[in-house]
């Protein structure tokens, strides 16, 4: 682009010696609004960041996360397939923490030690209250001492009550400043949090961090929850996205049967542009071709095959082991997609998401380019890569090295500095 000959009123930053979209020895300057004001080679400027060839990215945006739950991570334990085995070693994790404190652990899945409930948990820890919640986000599991403390009954299977527990249990200590510096050094720029039904004053507890956010229902898209057990009819699912019009949806599909209730309802409501399909875990074939008509984005989770590959194909039937979390057969469709690290669920490193997508086994690898488009679109057009332009928010992710190197690694080592408005947010 060309430099523009007038004086520029003194830039917020001037970003020297950069490789900006393949273009190498590039200076890029941001106004005092946060915005790209001007790219070009040799720049006039004196005080400056010096880039030393490395290059210049939009800022990473993770589509799909869970922001509070992430950030309590660092007050809980994790009992997850990679951290513990067996009943043994589930028990020394839970009595980790001093008797008679809530303990918080996270990660469970049934391949570590069996089922969970009141009984089994009480052979294990009786001294403190426990509470484990199990891989998925949907379940958490009680001991009775965590039972009495809350004032609750039952088996201590809670299956989708996290706004009944955030009002019985300790509130945890919610790292979002040590989360935000950790996503920033990552490159990260922004965030769409996916909770189906944010807590109250949500957005004012998340704005401590430096990144931008989309909150999933205080904001488009609207998430739409689905569980087999309690699956509306299409006609019913349809007559919810209406409600939700004229913002878009992003409907909560990991098993075969939701995703055709989705796609009959949204055939049936309209869709509109920006509609998604959250994960996106079992696609059938055959339904590729009619997710592409409807114009729908699918927002995936590239790594979770390579993350959870023996337990998938232990327990994942048959049929659905080849329709997991496609990316390569959506992307030769022209089906829209984008990916988000569902973290705590997953990694919280799109990086690792990066190298999950470019080296999966099953024929659904993708390219490390689109790996890495994967988390450059727009929060409201997530598969859609945003550009450095003159006039777009300088949400910037700065390299250590040319933009083929930091493919050939897809490693968050190759980053350098991150820009929110042009400031920069890396410690």
């Amino acid at each position: 682009m060309r430099r523009s000959p007038r004086r520029l009123p003194d830039a917020a930053v001037l970003i020297r010696n950069v490789e900006v979209e393949g273009r190498a020895g590039t200076d890029l300057r941001i106004g005092p609004d946060g915005r790209i004001r001007e790219i070009g080679p040799r720049l006039p400027g004196e005080a400056h960041v010096e880039g030393r060839g490395g290059a210049l990215l939009p800022g990473l945006h993770d589509h799909h996360v869970h922001l509070t739950a992430l950030a309590a991570d660092a007050a809980s334990v994790r009992v997850g397939p990679a951290d513990v085995r067996g009943r043994e070693g589930l028990g020394a994790a839970l009595r980790s923490g001093p008797p008679g404190e809530w303990v918080r652990a996270t990660g469970y899945h049934e391949s570590v030690a069996g089922d969970l409930d009141r009984w089994v948990l009480d052979t294990l820890v009786t001294d403190r209250p426990v509470r484990v919640q199990h891989r998925s986000g949907a379940m958490w599991f009680l001991n009775t001492a965590a039972l009495r403390a809350a004032g609750l009954g039952g088996d201590g299977r809670l299956w989708r009550q996290d706004e009944r527990l955030r009002r019985l249990v300790p509130p945890v200590r919610l790292e979002l400043e040590r989360l935000g510096r950790r996503a920033a050094r990552r490159g990260v720029t922004g965030f769409t949090n996916a909770d189906p039904r944010p807590a109250p004053g949500l957005r004012r507890t998340l704005s401590v961090l430096p990144q931008r956010l989309t909150v999933m229902g205080l904001d488009s898209p609207v998430k739409i929850l689905l569980d087999d057990a309690t699956l509306p009819a299409p006609h019913d699912l349809a007559a919810r996205i209406g409600t939700a019009r004229p913002r878009r949806v992003a409907v909560h599909c990991v098993t075969r049967v939701q995703l055709l209730v989705t796609l009959l309802a949204l055939e049936e409501a309209g869709p509109v542009e920006g509609d998604r399909v959250e994960h996106g875990a079992v696609i059938p074939v055959e339904t590729v071709s009619w997710i592409r008509r409807l114009g729908l984005t699918v927002v995936t989770q590239p790594h979770f095959p390579v993350e959870r590959g023996r337990e998938y194909a232990a327990e994942v039937h048959p049929d659905d082991r080849a329709h997991l979390y496609r990316c390569r057969s959506l992307a030769e469709a022209g089906v829209a997609l984008a990916a988000g690290t569902d973290a705590p669920f997953g990694t919280d490193d799109p990086w690792a998401v990066m190298r999950a997508a470019a080296t999966r086994e099953d024929g659904e690898s993708v390219t490390p380019e689109a790996a890495l488009r994967f988390f450059l679109g727009r929060p409201e057009r997530p598969s859609v890569p945003r550009r450095l332009t003159v006039g777009e928010p300088a949400d910037l992710c700065l390299l250590h090295v040319p933009l083929r190197e930091a493919l050939d690694a897809l490693s968050a080592e190759t980053v350098r500095a991150a820009y929110v408005a042009g400031r920069p947010i890396t410690s």
